[in-house]
């Protein structure tokens, strides 16, 4: 397995970051909540970007990149704190017309959730259901749900359903929908990746500002040990979710699940580390408003919900192993 990003994925992931920089400043992703998190503007511009065309084939406008190129670009996505069924969307852009340019919002879920939580209710077009007899398409409208009040997220509104999900069209079958789970859940460990790293940046930036006894707090040694295990953490995470990419692209590298497994986890375990310890470094003002930290941490826990829990895979990764042996 190489690592080693080609020009045209460098190239790929910095056109993405200044995008992100922007068009999706901190500001203005503060300022989405108002919106539930999705502008149709900003959403079309994500589309124009061709962020949820990226695999497509050329002949259908897409740019016909590989898996390990999407990571990159979700990885830029989640730094910036782009708020929406990001995820979701991609995955159904080649199956739902009007997805891939940004007509038709996506959010999705597995049939027997337990949480029965449906996210970014008012602006979806689609609810893109999972169970083990494939891939179905629910008409938001045929839904009965209750928003819930108390959000963790303010940029990912939820609501809940409080009757039958309906039955849907059929979108594809037992294997496409298994696919999509994996799929999914490495794009979702791309954007954990990239929250680890924001939390990371903003924790060394507010240090090298902040000095106390006339040297910046970053001169302190237990805040050296802090930010060198955000460091470690993210770099770990990276590792895991670039080989997750590379695995769907080429299976014969290794586990698929096994891959995928290993991302979600340790990026998760990233994300969400990162984000608590970027308020501890900033002290008092990290649980403030005004620092972005918050949204970091609300962020990292959203996404640990999305595509399965660092329980559910770390479990299937036990599993993978204890059949290995």
């Amino acid at each position: 397995m190489d690592f080693e990003l080609s020009d045209d994925q460098v190239a790929l992931q910095d056109g993405v970051r200044s995008f992100c920089a922007g068009r999706f400043a901190i500001p203005v992703v503060r300022g989405l909540a108002d919106v539930g998190g999705v502008d149709p503007a900003r959403w079309h511009e994500l589309a124009d970007l061709g962020l949820f065309s990226l695999r497509l084939a050329e002949a259908d406008g897409g740019a016909e990149l590989g898996w390990a190129d999407t990571v990159l670009a979700f990885e830029e996505l989640g730094r910036a704190l782009v708020p929406g069924p990001l995820v979701w969307t991609h995955l159904l852009a080649d199956r739902v017309a009007g997805a891939a340019q940004g007509d038709v919002v996506i959010s999705g879920l597995q049939r027997h959730d337990p949480s029965g939580l449906v996210e970014h209710p008012d602006v979806i077009g689609l609810l893109a259901v999972l169970d083990d007899d494939g891939v179905w398409g629910v008409d938001p409208a045929t839904l009965d749900t209750q928003a819930v009040g108390s959000l963790l997220d303010p940029l990912t509104p939820v609501a809940r359903l409080t009757g039958p999900l309906p039955q849907g069209e059929r979108l594809g079958d037992a294997a496409d929908a298994a696919a999509l789970w994996m799929q999914g859940a490495a794009l979702t460990a791309a954007l954990e990746l990239g929250v680890a790293e924001a939390a990371t940046d903003l924790a060394v930036a507010y240090a090298k500002d902040r000095r106390q006894f006339g040297r910046p707090v970053g001169a302190f040694q237990a805040l050296k040990h802090l930010m060198a295990d955000m460091f470690v953490r993210a770099e770990l995470a990276r590792s895991a979710a670039y080989a997750a990419g590379v695995t769907l692209d080429d299976p014969e590298v290794g586990s698929i699940e096994r891959a995928v497994a290993s991302a979600k986890v340790t990026a998760g375990e990233a994300a969400l580390g990162n984000a608590k310890t970027c308020i501890q470094v900033h002290g008092g003002m990290g649980y403030t408003w005004e620092i972005d930290a918050h949204l970091m941490l609300k962020r990292a826990y959203v996404l640990e919900a999305s595509f399965g829990t660092r329980d559910d895979w770390a479990d299937a990764l036990a599993d993978l192993v204890a059949a290995s042996i």
